[in-house]
């Protein structure tokens, strides 16, 4: 077991790694004998993804904790912006591998905090990453992670005091029109809750 909390990284590091490979693979292919020309395409293609791989890793790297903890930065400012005493319960939607349900559960000490993704094959997170995070931070007992789709919610109306999310809803692939997943999100918000998030609503190619 990891001795900290592993938040995972935005860039994917399976398609990182997948670059690198099929670079190297056609900078080899380069070596056979084969046509000049060709093998001028072959090394051309193969620089461009060894070039693609060397860039995503070093932003994977500057989203780490270790490198530059872009990720905590942004994590921060949707909580930074959360106007909440502390007092009740919490969702985080699109929770990943739990970091802002986590965070939220350390900073107010009084919350039960819940936390939902779909956890699909696309992205490296998981529900039992999650759980194994809150407990590495001795936030296990007030913190809860269901798999669920955040544009149907699985709780009642009214429920939370505060719900957080942080670039997620762009990615609900549900619904075609985001703003209905943002009416979901203040659905189960009590009147008078407190509704923090960072998206890319206006990125017209989303």
């Amino acid at each position: 077991m990891n001795a900290t909390p592993d938040y995972g990284n935005w860039i994917r590091q399976r398609k990182l790694y997948t670059f690198l490979g099929i670079g190297l693979v056609i900078v080899l292919l380069a070596v056979v004998p084969v046509h000049p020309l060709i093998r001028i395409v072959l090394l051309f293609s193969g620089v461009m993804f060894l070039g693609l791989s060397a860039y995503l890793a070093y932003i994977s790297r500057q989203f780490s904790q270790q490198g530059g903890g872009y990720q905590r930065k942004l994590w921060n400012v949707v909580l930074d912006h959360l106007d909440w005493d502390g007092k009740g319960q919490a969702l985080d939607i699109g929770t990943g591998n739990g970091p802002l349900a986590i965070a939220l559960a350390k900073r107010y000490p009084e919350a039960r905090v819940t936390g939902i993704d779909c956890w699909g094959s696309d992205w490296e997170y998981s529900q039992s990453a999650c759980e194994q995070n809150a407990a590495l931070a001795g936030v296990a007992e007030r913190t809860e992670f269901k798999k669920a789709s955040a544009a149907s919610l699985p709780f009642d109306d009214n429920l939370f005091d505060a719900v957080v999310s942080h670039f997620v809803f762009h990615e609900v692939a549900d619904v075609p029109d985001k703003r209905n997943v943002v009416k979901e999100a203040l659905r189960v918000l009590r009147p008078g809750g407190s509704f923090s998030f960072q998206d890319l609503f206006l990125d017209k190619a989303l």
